[in-house]
């Protein structure tokens, strides 16, 4: 099983990249052909193209999310075993028992037990969470520590925390919280979102923000009065600030 599948824009390799789907996701899948599948992953609706070959007609009931940003699936319960892969943040997995410092898998592996949140369970911060993310690569469409953009760092903090997400910056815009007036900075606190057309970022105190972007090609912070400078040079100025809390 993959950990992470890309989405396509197209049925080809080299397409651009919508978004990511991960180990445990349910999906809608409306045709196959020629080795690619067009599916709506159910979390977000979202809609692409996906290799047909990382897909399973089984649905498996998973128990258990990754709650830090990245965790090894193991050939067996020794720190010393053979890791088979990373598995990302919320990524959903069964876990069949649990075995001490371990939890075996009901696909016969390992996770560090201690990496693992029940279903139903969630960080209680997503800011907290969002800054586990400092300095992953930037990465359009991706959704993990091995790379994510802007409004893939905002869906995978707000997911991890129980607040569902759309997956782009304009419908997170849309969507999300209550908007405040752009105009009134001063009065900004650790948790709210700001928008750009095209981009967003979390506030991890009045004054600074942490966001994945282009320009440092990295998830970052920096004060907000230098971002909103040089953001307005490519994206324009500052189009909503949302409160979610």
């Amino acid at each position: 099983m993959q950990p992470i599948i890309a989405v396509h824009k197209t049925p080809a390799r080299d397409s651009i990249q919508l978004t990511q789907a991960l180990l445990g996701e349910t999906l809608m899948c409306f045709e196959v052909r020629e080795g690619w599948a067009f599916v709506q992953l159910d979390a977000d609706n979202y809609v692409g193209y996906v290799s047909s070959n990382a897909l399973t007609a089984s649905i498996q009931l998973t128990t258990h999310r990754v709650a830090v940003p990245s965790t090894l699936r193991y050939s067996a319960p020794n720190l010393k075993s053979q890791p088979v892969n990373f598995i990302p943040m919320n990524a959903s997995v069964s876990v069949e028992a649990d075995e001490g410092r371990f939890s075996r898998l009901q696909d016969g592996h390992y996770i560090w037990s201690g990496h693992l949140r029940s279903l139903g369970t969630h960080a209680p911060d997503y800011v907290a969470v969002a800054e586990q993310f400092l300095q992953a690569p930037y990465y359009w469409g991706g959704k993990s520590i091995w790379g994510l953009d802007c409004s893939g760092l905002v869906q995978v903090a707000l997911d991890a925390s129980g607040i569902a997400s759309q997956r782009d910056s304009d419908m997170q815009e849309q969507t999300l919280g209550t908007s405040l007036p752009v105009e009134q900075l001063g009065d900004l606190r650790r948790g709210d979102l700001v928008f750009w057309n095209g981009h967003v970022g979390i506030l991890t105190d009045s004054q600074t923000l942490l966001h994945a972007n282009g320009h440092h090609m990295l998830v970052v912070k920096e004060p907000l009065d230098d971002a909103i400078k040089r953001i307005a040079n490519s994206y324009g100025r500052v189009t909503a600030i949302k409160r979610l809390q």
